[in-house]
């Protein structure tokens, strides 16, 4: 059985990272709403990696760029691949949430330009990584969870340091910057389950100062 901590309220995760237990709960139904309407306008798809796989997780995005992955490398684009076209624009209830949770945890003033958007079925997972394609790292990370539960890995700053397992739930957001800017973390393997809200998805809404 995986063991993880279980936080019912915020959690600190280190200097710089805090866990905002279910602090996008209030506002999940224009979240979702939105959200749906993004994917009608950009579908949701799995990315190509450097080195020819195909990542289990299906992304999109919105905002002024995304964060887009092929057989060049990895890189914001403020234009669809698939379309030609600019992302969707960024709602402003996407923002709004984003620029209210950094404060909370000690970021004041974030706007974001980027959401990256990463959807999760039954075993999909997202192996230890640092976000460091941004061009302004001095901004911190928000990433909003929405839908099934999953078992959230936080590292370190090297890859080979054991991550702890915090479970996030339906509205929990995570916010890191700071020291904590480059610390890798991940997804284990989604358990599959049905969310009253998203089915046998989990959606991740992870947003940046990309540009």
């Amino acid at each position: 059985m995986t063991l993880f901590e279980d936080p019912a309220q915020d959690l600190a995760l280190a200097p710089g990272a805090m866990l905002l237990g279910r602090f996008a709960e209030t506002a999940d139904s224009a979240l979702l709403a939105a959200l749906g309407r993004i994917i009608a306008a950009a579908p949701i798809r799995h990315m190509m990696t450097p080195n020819g796989g195909q990542m289990s997780v299906g992304m999109t995005n919105c905002g002024a760029a995304g964060w887009v992955s092929d057989r060049t490398g990895y890189r914001y684009d403020g234009r669809d691949p698939e379309t030609g076209r600019p992302w969707p624009a960024m709602p402003q209830s996407f923002a709004d949430l984003a620029t209210r949770a950094a404060a909370a945890a000690g970021f004041a003033g974030f706007v974001p330009d980027a959401c990256l958007i990463n959807r999760y079925t039954a075993a999909t997972r997202l192996s230890l990584h640092q976000d460091r394609n941004e061009r302004d790292l001095g901004a911190p990370i928000v990433s909003v969870s929405l839908g099934l539960p999953a078992v959230f890995l936080w590292g370190g700053l090297r890859r080979a340091q054991r991550p702890r397992r915090v479970r996030l739930v339906h509205g929990d957001v995570v916010v890191w910057g700071g020291p904590a800017r480059m610390t890798f973390h991940g997804i284990d393997p989604l358990r599959a389950a049905d969310h009253a809200l998203t089915g046998p998805l989990r959606y991740n809404l992870t947003f940046r100062r990309a540009l």
